[in-house]
């Protein structure tokens, strides 16, 4: 190999190895540079220095023939390629990568990857983990805290790269195993090296893996390096750039090459000059006063100091997080580990999310879409169209199929307005209009899958992961499995299972309720299991009569207005999913306990003497005279007008057609005073507003007799005009008042 190759052994997303190799950099000028990467992808790698590109990023190579068998490689703002990448483009010097290609890695199964990796962490624990392996031989309990102090938050400059190859160079010494996947990327990049030395007069930077270094500086005849690369899979792919996440970044993600906080590793990058302590201390205590927390400026002082002497106790150069953590937790928190958890996610990991060009190529999401709209010849179009799906016909199925699974995505290309409410439905009604930003969310959602299928999916499961209502976890199941998605709606119902056990809140078991009726209706229509579902629903719908008439009890206006709503709808829940009579019967019951209770709230018992009338288990004396003790003159105002909100309200065919309702209501309205009856005008517009015009004349067609003779040719039926010459003033003002008119 040409003398003037110059190797650089970093760390992937090591703001340490990033510095010092832009300083290597900067004082070599090579003229060309080459990143460990995936060869086949090298047009890419300039996109990295872009201005529109804004970290962390991933760069995506997928199948042609398979979307989903692709393959991430991040980069953050503190990865040493990225850096490397932007100097190159900056100096203007040549720039490739220098890996196996990505179609190699495509083309070998993933369960030989898997099991590769597997016997390379039983057999040979050095090179599974040579950093660790030094960390030991230093002293130190784990290599994190060894290369941080070392490379990472050393302040020095020095020889580094050279200490990194003399190191990994023992360590390569006494390893075991070298894997015939490592000894072939070894070998390919050896490959690219020699080639680019033959390309080019002068310096060439070599910027790759720590533990590869003595590999490539070792000299291996071309014919025996390409022996080992004869029989190689390989697969025909695409690549592209997609946005990634901070979280993805951390090894908690279950990214092999992550770092423990990536938080904490962009603010040793960002913070290249001045105390890295006192300014990290200064970001905690930011992001704890914004949470509510007091936090005052001499515990800021004191952690710092603190962090600074366990640093000292434990030999490292300077304090890393783990010592700020614990100072911050000791200073900052009174010792509550509670309060630092509750800010710890967004100091150490973040929540950024990074953006691509505008130039990028066409994303395998956006592939996958053209093929399904070819497939279920769905064409984008910019103007609104409506379109009507019969869920029985195979091509009905596909398109609601791939639009419920857009939405999941949060691509609205097509919105629906009326998914019908009976059991058995098959029909769905959309509106169709495709938006150009569409595209630009499908990409953002790379970061959940290469497919439409497998990204909906992914993201329906993370929103489950994180949701706390029952009601809102039943609806996500809801959407799983509407969309198709079998790997989500098993997450789901497990998710669903668990959080209903655990669950005593009647508020939020009957909002669960809703959403799982639909789910019972959709199962006649799509393919799906909800044999779960169907078992799981009575048990729910048994808890929340156990939980209702304590949940009723002396609420608030919100509260009773949040819980009656619950209940109807709840209600309706129960009687779309044709539970079994005895599931039907406890919640009757319920209701039922309501009406006996004296602390229930008065909303809410009018809403259960509503439900029981319209199941006709109250009968119409019944309920005259349950109306008359409720609307009493010796019932306070607010009681008696809750309880008449509660039973009319979004009910007034009853007072059409119930003459012995409407008697109770006029023996009521007659026993208050002018002011009470003053007080309660607003209520009662509140109530009847609901009724169209139609309801409102067949209501005064009730109340009066109609004469023939022109549009005010009424007359007062004999009862009416008893009442009139006392109570004419509040005939005109419930008339004014929107009742009826």
């Amino acid at each position: 190999m040409a003398g003037d190759i110059h190797l650089f052994g970093i760390r992937h997303h090591g703001p340490g190895s990033a510095r010092r190799l832009v300083e290597a950099l900067d004082a070599l000028k090579p003229i060309m540079v080459l990143i460990e990467g995936p060869s086949d992808a090298s047009e890419l790698l300039p996109m990295l220095a872009d201005p529109e590109m804004v970290t962390p990023v991933a760069l995506l190579t997928y199948a042609e023939d398979n979307p989903a068998n692709a393959s991430f490689f991040p980069f953050a703002e503190y990865s040493p390629e990225c850096q490397a990448t932007r100097w190159a483009v900056r100096q203007g010097a040549a720039l490739r990568f220098i890996d196996l290609p990505a179609s190699d890695r495509l083309g070998v199964a993933a369960s030989e990857i898997a099991e590769e990796i597997a016997t390379k962490a039983d057999d040979d624990p050095i090179s599974c983990d040579p950093i660790g392996a030094l960390a030991t031989a230093a002293g130190y309990d784990d290599g994190e805290s060894w290369w941080s102090d070392v490379i990472e938050e050393n302040p020095a400059s020095g020889p580094v790269f050279t200490a990194v190859a003399d190191a990994m160079t023992a360590l390569r010494a006494e390893a075991k195993l070298l894997t015939a996947r490592e000894a072939a990327r070894e070998a390919h990049m050896r490959i690219e090296i020699a080639k680019s030395a033959k390309e080019c007069d002068g310096a060439i930077a070599v910027v790759c893996g720590a533990w590869h270094v003595p590999a490539l500086a070792e000299r291996r005849s071309l014919a025996a390096d390409r022996e080992l690369l004869k029989g190689r899979p390989k697969a025909k792919i695409k690549a592209t750039w997609a946005p990634w996440t901070a979280p993805r970044l951390a090894r908690a993600s279950g990214y092999g090459a992550g770092v423990v906080a990536p938080g904490w590793c962009a603010h040793l990058w960002e913070t290249r000059e001045g105390d890295r302590a006192a300014l990290w201390l200064a970001k905690v205590t930011r992001v704890l006063r914004e949470r509510g927390h007091f936090v005052s400026t001499a515990s800021v002082i004191e952690a710092q100091r603190l962090g600074v002497a366990l640093a000292a106790l434990r030999e490292r150069p300077s304090p890393g997080f783990e010592e700020l953590r614990e100072a911050a937790i000791a200073c900052l928190c009174n010792g509550e580990r509670a309060m630092w958890n509750d800010v710890a996610a967004e100091l150490l990991v973040g929540a950024g999310v990074g953006s691509i060009p505008s130039a990028t190529p066409l994303a395998p999401l956006l592939e996958d879409l053209q093929r399904q709209q070819k497939a279920t010849r769905l064409k984008p179009e910019a103007l609104e169209r409506p379109l009507t799906l019969d869920l029985r016909s195979e091509s009905g199925l596909m398109r609601s199929t791939l639009l419920h699974r857009l939405n999941a995505l949060d691509v609205p290309w097509g919105r629906l307005t009326d998914a019908g409410r009976s059991r058995g439905t098959f029909r769905e009604n959309w509106q169709l209009r495709w938006e150009p930003e569409f595209a630009v969310r499908l990409v953002e959602n790379l970061l959940y899958g290469s497919t439409i299928m497998e990204a909906a999916a992914s993201r329906l499961i993370e929103a489950m992961g994180k949701e706390t209502e029952l009601g809102a976890l039943a609806g996500l199941v809801r959407d799983a499995m509407i969309a198709d998605l079998p790997r989500a709606t098993e997450s789901g119902i497990a998710a669903l299972e668990t959080k209903a056990a655990l669950t005593s809140d009647g508020q939020a078991l009957l909002d669960a309720l809703p959403p799982m009726a639909d789910i019972l209706r959709y199962g006649e229509a799509r393919a799906g299991t909800v044999e779960h579902l169907a078992a799981l629903m009575p048990r729910i719908v048994v808890q929340a009569a156990l939980a209702l008439p304590y949940a009723a009890r002396n609420l608030d206006v919100p509260a009773a207005a949040k819980l009656r709503g619950a209940i109807l709808t709840g209600d309706s829940a129960i009687q779309l999913a044709q539970l079994e009579t005895e599931i039907v019967a406890k919640w009757r019951e319920a209701l039922t306990a309501l009406l006996h209770d004296d602390q229930t709230t008065r909303l809410i018992a009018g809403t259960a003497a509503r439900l029981l009338y319209e199941a006709e288990l109250l009968a119409v004396d019944q309920t005259a005279n349950l109306l008359a003790r409720m609307l009493s003159p010796g019932t306070p105002v607010a009681a008696a007008a809750g309880f008449f909100e509660g039973f009319f309200e979004g009910a007034g065919q009853r007072l059409i057609h119930d003459a012995a309702l409407r008697g109770a209501v006029d023996g009521w309205l007659l026993s208050l005073d002018d002011e009470a009856f003053t007080a309660s005008l607003p209520l009662f517009r509140r109530v009847f507003s609901a009724l169209d015009r139609n309801e409102r004349r067949r209501l005064m067609d009730a109340l009066f007799a109609r004469n023939a003779g022109g549009a005010k040719g009424y007359r007062l039926i004999p009862d009416a005009a008893a009442i009139w010459p006392q109570h004419e003033a509040r005939v005109i003002a419930l008339l004014n008042a929107g009742v009826p008119r």
